[in-house]
């Protein structure tokens, strides 16, 4: 999972992308903002959906998507007519995470509407209706309080059956547990101790329930935190890495600690062990956050992690 409004260039992505491959993670995934989310004015974001489309061209195997893609952004149209077209360049490695919205200073620079709360989860709702149904629904005609379609054949249709899944994240509260319980194939959610996970899973598992459909059939993940080394300095090393992405300052050990409930933090055997609570709590995959793109060696590094133990 790659911050790619930290000035990530498309150089550095076509690297990441094939370390992925190289070293054995199932996919690659990015966040999808216009504007740096640690303040700093200096940095620069490729628009998530054209790089995308780009690594879909360059790559062979692993899977890529948006954690996640905001409703104020794209017209669902546009964003579901996207995502289909990275389906067909990648034959069918596409996933799209989608979610209301909330860094407020690159909606007022780039012009994009912010609506409240409220305003902005019933755009979701229309949004997640709308690319579901356009998929594999034609002729659809849709009325909503903010969206109107009328007759759509939206082809071509997605190269995956019955079509790319669909990521709903939050926090497991009740609208967005139950938005994805409706539409989504999976909820992710963010920076969670492993009960805290399991609390999550839970919630949204009885949305699933609410909802009539089967809960063995929910896919839970987390988005967290990476910093992972062969050994303690390596870990310090990388630690430090990140503080200067994330305009941080100070001791090293001490951001670490601050961040071990929650994070994946420290050498290849201590981050396999928090895996492994993760995964007793429900959660099935992990997309690690790598903020210090230019090392590669931390691609590798979560490689081991995926990789199966000797």
């Amino acid at each position: 999972m790659v911050e790619g409004q930290e000035d990530v260039t498309w150089d550095q992505w076509v690297a990441l992308a094939r370390a992925c491959e190289e070293h054995g993670l199932e996919g690659l995934f990015r966040s999808d903002h216009y504007l740096s989310v640690f303040t700093d004015p200096a940095r620069g974001s490729l628009d998530a959906w054209a790089t995308l489309a780009g690594l879909a061209a360059i790559t062979e195997r692993i899977r890529l998507g948006t954690l996640v893609s905001p409703v104020t952004f794209r017209h669902p149209s546009v964003l579901a007519k996207q995502v289909i077209t990275v389906d067909h360049i990648s034959g069918g490695r596409v996933e799209l995470g989608i979610g209301a919205g909330w860094h407020v200073p690159e909606h007022r620079a780039y012009g994009f509407d912010y609506p409240d709360d409220r305003a902005r989860m019933e755009l979701l709702a229309e949004q997640l209706e709308v690319v579901h149904r356009s998929w594999s629904e034609a002729p659809l005609t849709f009325e909503g309080r903010h969206y109107r379609l009328e007759g759509l054949d939206a082809l071509p249709r997605p190269v995956q059956d019955p079509h790319p899944p669909l990521i709903v994240g939050g926090h497991a509260g009740r609208r967005s547990a139950a938005l994805a319980a409706t539409w989504a194939d999976e909820y992710n959610t963010v920076s969670a101790t492993p009960d805290e996970c399991a609390d999550r899973r839970r919630r949204v598992a009885e949305a699933w329930e609410a909802e009539g459909r089967d809960p063995a059939t929910l896919r839970f993940s987390l988005m967290t935190g990476a910093v992972v080394g062969e050994d303690r300095a390596e870990v310090l090393e990388r630690a430090r890495a990140v503080m200067a992405v994330t305009r941080e300052t100070g001791d090293p050990d001490a951001f670490l600690r601050a961040r071990a409930d929650t994070w994946v933090v420290g050498t290849t055997d201590v981050a396999r062990r928090r895996l492994d609570d993760l995964e007793a709590a429900g959660v099935e995959r992990v997309m690690l956050q790598h903020l210090a793109t230019e090392d590669p060696g931390m691609v590798a590094a979560l490689g081991r992690l995926a990789s199966p133990r000797g």
